[in-house]
Formats: structure tokens, C-alpha cells, sequence
């Protein structure tokens, strides 16, 4: 079995967390469990279709699981996995630099950051 070889250790968390998106969900998901319909409220600008591949992704890398409840109509949550919960001091340091860049940048995070849950 041919394996693909990495330049660095980071291009393979990359792989598994990249993109504009998946850092997001994560996040969000580090708050406990959420049905799809939360986590599309939460990020009003990505589209139903980027949100299920995203989701799917996840799921595939073992980072998230999701939840199918047996009932009418039917409920599906998802949630970080053991595993997943492994990204939190990473999800934690990318956001502490973010603010960090953005009071660099803007002087004032609070004038860029929508407010939520994260950004108190």
C-alpha cells in the first residue's frame, strides 16, 4: 500500500482541519453538540451543500460523529469525537492569535468580531 509522504507534520493536521470552514464547525462543536441547522445559523455564509461536504469530511477523518435519532422527523446532531476533542488546544491557539493579529490590525478586535459566544 503506497502511503503519501509529507513535506511536514502540519501539512497532515491541514489536510484533516484545512480550509475556510472546518476550523469553524470545530469550534463551534467544541461547545457541545449541534444539529445541522445550528451549525448553518452560526455560519450564515457557507452554503447547505459546503456545510454537509464539510460535515462528511469530519465525520471521515473520525474528528466528528454523527448522531442519527430514531424518530419523526428525524434528528441527526453531531459532536467531536474523542479524537476531535484532541484539536481543542489547537482550535484554542489559532483563536488566541486571531484576536492577537486582529488588535494588531484593527486596533480594536471588537469592531470586527460579530458578537457570539467566542468573542466576549
Amino acid at each position: 500500500m503506497n502511503h503519501k509522504k509529507y513535506n511536514v507534520p502540519v501539512e497532515a493536521t491541514l489536510e484533516v482541519i484545512g480550509g475556510k470552514w472546518k476550523c469553524i464547525i470545530l469550534c463551534h462543536l467544541t461547545q457541545g453538540k449541534k444539529r445541522t441547522s445550528e451549525l448553518k445559523r452560526l455560519l450564515p455564509d457557507i452554503t447547505q451543500k459546503m456545510l454537509t461536504q464539510q460535515l462528511r469530511e469530519l465525520e471521515v477523518d473520525s474528528i466528528i460523529e454523527r448522531i442519527v435519532y430514531n424518530q419523526v422527523p428525524p434528528k441527526v446532531e453531531y459532536q467531536l469525537t474523542p479524537y476531535g476533542q484532541s484539536l481543542k488546544s489547537i482550535l484554542d491557539s489559532l483563536s488566541a492569535w486571531g484576536e492577537h493579529h486582529l488588535d494588531k490590525v484593527f486596533g480594536n478586535k471588537s469592531d470586527v468580531l460579530e458578537e457570539n459566544i467566542f468573542n466576549k
